[in-house]
């Protein structure tokens, strides 16, 4: 079997709502591009991947590809992965990985799950991911912590879920520990908390909130601060396990964290950690040395979500429920639209490969919404509600 071609195709879905982080806003839709790996066979893998348009980038490394056979990934991985100098391709790699592991999965005729020792559990336990909103259904925007917290009760009744993270870093750092503490109250001590200012705090402001939280019990306090030395220095005076998907989030800086003791639990992004196989990479290293692993979203669309349900289907450690954007989204582009919450889960598919195929109609259609409204990676980092902001790392 040999790859004979590869098609990329950006898509933009809308979202309910403007989502506000530290670094700017999410401007009321997300984008992907969506890879097709053709085979001689006329098997189809399909891949995603984010990062604003990257439809250039990964159609440069078709010609490194052609002619491959998709079920030789290391040799594939060593002609892309650091295919320019020693500058990872990570995230071009990963969509390239998910879709030969969706050939190879329909080849064989097993789910991909099947291709990484096979799944533990059937259906994956999903979170509330609390981004501070503007313009959310039914107008206006998310102020206080009270509003916070009556979503997160919402997202409780409506999906079944029974934890929540909150995407901090937005408001006054104690307005955003009361958010927990509000959570706490109103869903009780067995309600998953967690939050996560992406290494936006500084370490002073970092522990003066983990010492407030440390009465909650939350799960983890995901980078509370910039940098391996404000991880190391913040983990040192809070009593709460430390979680990243920034210090480390590649395998060049993976050693340094360890080694400084800088972190309780990795974050499983896909797209950082070379794909499926690089995160199962990942799991082996975590194990040894006692470390938490758990999922991490890239505001994903059904066909990654799929891959990353597969993968975290296999991991035996992998035991908290996994974050995920796609609560936000309206729509898919896979065929039957959106994957369902049940009780707070969303099942691993079934069938060959990532068992989800396209909906070309849906392609189509939001093929031409991203280019109606394109690419907002150039403007990611502004406000529209506040022309004058600008995002501010350690300062807060």
């Amino acid at each position: 079997m040999k790859i004979t071609d590869m098609r990329v195709r950006v898509v933009a879905i809308p979202m309910n709502a403007q989502l506000r982080h530290n670094t700017g806003v999410h401007p009321g839709y997300l984008l992907r591009n969506i890879v097709e790996i053709f085979t001689d066979e006329g098997i189809v893998g399909l891949g995603e991947c984010g990062g604003g348009d990257a439809k250039a980038a990964l159609m440069k490394l078709k010609p490194r590809i052609i002619g491959l056979d998709p079920f030789d990934l290391e040799t594939i991985k060593m002609k892309v992965l650091r295919s320019i100098y020693y500058m990872s391709n990570a995230r071009l790699y990963g969509a390239i990985e998910i879709a030969c592991l969706d050939i190879q999965g329909k080849v064989a005729g097993v789910p991909m799950h099947k291709l990484l020792g096979g799944a533990l559990r059937d259906r994956i336990p999903m979170i509330a991911y609390l981004f501070w909103r503007y313009d959310r259904p039914g107008g206006g925007h998310d102020e206080t912590a009270e509003d916070m917290a009556d979503f997160c009760v919402e997202l409780h009744e409506t999906l079944g879920v029974n934890a929540m993270k909150l995407k901090a870093g937005v408001m006054d750092p104690m307005e955003e520990v009361r958010v927990l503490e509000l959570c706490r109250k109103k869903l009780g001590d067995d309600f998953g908390l967690r939050i996560d200012p992406n290494g936006v705090w500084s370490v002073a402001t970092a522990i003066k909130a983990g010492k407030r939280m440390e009465c909650l019990e939350p799960q983890y306090f995901e980078d509370p601060s910039w940098g391996l030395e404000g991880m190391r220095a913040v983990r040192e005076k809070v009593n709460i396990p430390l979680a990243t998907n920034m210090y480390p989030n590649k395998f060049d800086d993976l050693g340094p964290a360890i080694h400084m003791n800088s972190i309780d639990i990795i974050l499983t992004d896909l797209h950082y950690w070379e794909g499926p196989r690089g995160v199962k990479d990942l799991v082996a290293v975590c194990r040894t040395f006692n470390l938490g692993v758990a999922m991490h979203s890239g505001a994903e669309f059904g066909i990654e979500l799929a891959a990353m349900l597969h993968t975290a289907s296999t991991i035996p450690q992998m035991n908290m429920p996994g974050d995920a954007h796609y609560h936000y989204l309206e729509d898919d582009i896979i065929e039957g639209g959106l994957m369902k919450y049940e009780d707070g889960c969303i099942k691993v598919p079934e069938g060959p490969g990532l068992g989800v195929s396209l909906d070309e109609d849906k392609m189509k259609f939001y093929e031409k919404y991203y280019e109606k409204h394109g690419d907002y990676y150039a403007r990611f980092h502004q406000d529209p509600y506040r022309p004058d902001w600008y995002p501010i790392v350690g300062g807060i």
